[in-house]
């Protein structure tokens, strides 16, 4: 005999667990306003990972070094800024966000679209507390050549 609890995902408060995942976005924001590498790291769980152009890494203490260096250097003075564009949940204790915004530099109110990114944000319940598992990101604005056109 199958019941609607064999097949579904079983979630106590969806949209409460929805509104946690939405707030990840705030607390990167909050992280990056202040160059928290230790908030930020914090906010994966312990093997997550993260991808930007040209960069991987895994694991907490591998995300934490490369954003205490960077902070420090490239993005120094710089803000991040970013949107919703979809999310659900896929099951009780995972899901996925996807985002658009990117890297404001010093000074600027809008992201320039050399600067703007596309991001997905793999989600999981872990001790009670929703955890970024893996995040990437890509440019928003490049444009990738027609299949079987030139490079």
């Amino acid at each position: 005999m199958s019941t609607d609890t064999d097949t579904e995902p079983s979630t106590t408060a969806p949209e409460a667990d929805m509104a946690a995942i939405a707030a990840l976005t705030q607390k990167v924001i909050a992280a990056w306003a202040y160059n928290d590498a230790d908030s930020f790291a914090n906010l994966f769980v312990e093997e997550g990972t993260m991808i930007l152009p040209g960069m991987y890494a895994k694991g907490r203490e591998a995300i934490h070094a490369y954003l205490a260096e960077s902070f420090a250097g490239q993005y120094k003075g710089t803000q991040v800024t970013g949107r919703p564009l979809d999310l659900r949940l896929l099951g009780a204790d995972s899901g996925i966000l996807l985002t658009e915004g990117g890297v404001l530099p010093a000074g600027h109110t809008e992201v320039p679209d050399e600067q703007s990114i596309r991001a997905s944000w793999v989600v999981v319940r872990r001790d009670g507390e929703w955890r970024l598992a893996a995040y990437q990101n890509s440019h928003a604005r490049l444009q990738l050549p027609a299949p079987g056109g030139a490079a």
